[in-house]
């Protein structure tokens, strides 16, 4: 618990203080929009390389972990396809606003997981979260693209506008990139190892401040969208994943990061893609600090029940 607790304070803490530094500092959009943008091709796309690229897989079981993440992502996007008819009725749910719900319940907050599995397990938890980057960071980055053009247009969107999107998103090709230099790791020259570092380093801090810098605390009042995504994402996807390792014959470290990578709080870079495709970017910064603040309670729940 303590752990989960120490990897979590700090997240909300950012968050906080992006607000102060929007209310009383900079206020002005186009220092926040420049940011966004750096953030988003850049150090986002160092942090997935430079993770890929040093992760030591020899010892995990990478098929039954992959297939887990796989499965339980699957699994909610379903429930999310299944449950927007009945949404969209009873909480007023338009297309955009689903684009946060959806990005809400089914992404993970990679820079809770990591230091939490790092913290649990060392270099081991280190390299079966990393084994969750390549198991669903390329899907969701996929379904979350298509699902905003989908929804945050007034239009039908050109599917070839769509494979267009997918094939640019920085997200999805940062992750090819470093699963191909995985094995040529050793061989890169040290500098570059550390610049990659340097800007993946970043990124942490800088996300969660430009989260921070979109909230409205005016908006801040949970409504039912906030509250179904928050039950979805930190609920019902660690059940899921617990029942998924169970059939796969996970357990020990395996199970125990698996389950972290699916209770932790949605990505914050969640809130700079709604931004960047026309999506509901306050609503989503809402759900990203709710569930921030919500997983400092469930998440050391679900982490101990399978412990």
């Amino acid at each position: 618990m303590q752990a989960v607790l120490a990897a979590l304070f700090p997240v909300f803490l950012l968050i906080v203080a992006g607000w102060l530094l929007r209310r009383f500092l900079i206020a002005e959009d186009a220092h926040w929009v420049g940011t966004e943008r750096i953030l988003y091709y850049v150090m986002f796309p160092a942090l997935l390389i430079g993770t890929l690229m040093r992760a030591d897989l020899t010892k995990v079981p990478v098929l039954a972990v992959g297939a887990t993440l796989f499965a339980s992502v699957v699994v909610m996007v379903a429930l999310c396809f299944t449950l927007r008819p009945l949404l969209s009725r009873k909480l007023h749910m338009d297309g955009p606003a689903f684009t946060s719900l959806f990005q809400g319940a089914t992404r993970w907050h990679t820079f809770v997981a990591l230091p939490v599995a790092g913290n649990l397990f060392g270099d081991l938890g280190l390299a079966i979260a990393s084994v969750a980057l390549v198991a669903m960071t390329p899907l969701l980055n996929v379904l979350c693209v298509t699902v905003l053009l989908r929804y945050a247009s007034p239009t039908r969107p050109d599917w070839r506008a769509v494979l267009l999107a997918i094939v640019q998103n920085p997200m999805i090709w940062s992750c090819v990139v470093g699963i191909l230099l995985n094995p040529l790791s050793s061989a890169i020259p040290a500098p570059v190892h550390v610049f990659v570092d340097a800007l993946g380093r970043s990124s942490l801090a800088l996300g969660l401040l430009i989260v921070g810098a979109g909230l409205r605390l005016r908006q801040m009042r949970p409504n039912g969208v906030v509250l179904v995504t928050c039950a979805l994402k930190l609920v019902l996807m660690p059940a899921i994943g617990i029942a998924f390792a169970f059939a796969f014959r996970l357990s020990g470290p395996n199970l125990l990061v698996v389950v972290c990578c699916l209770a932790v709080p949605t990505a914050s870079n969640s809130y700079l893609l709604a931004r960047q495709m026309g999506g509901d970017a306050p609503l989503m910064a809402q759900i990203l600090t709710f569930q921030t603040l919500a997983a400092a309670i469930t998440m050391p729940i679900v982490i101990g029940l399978v412990s």
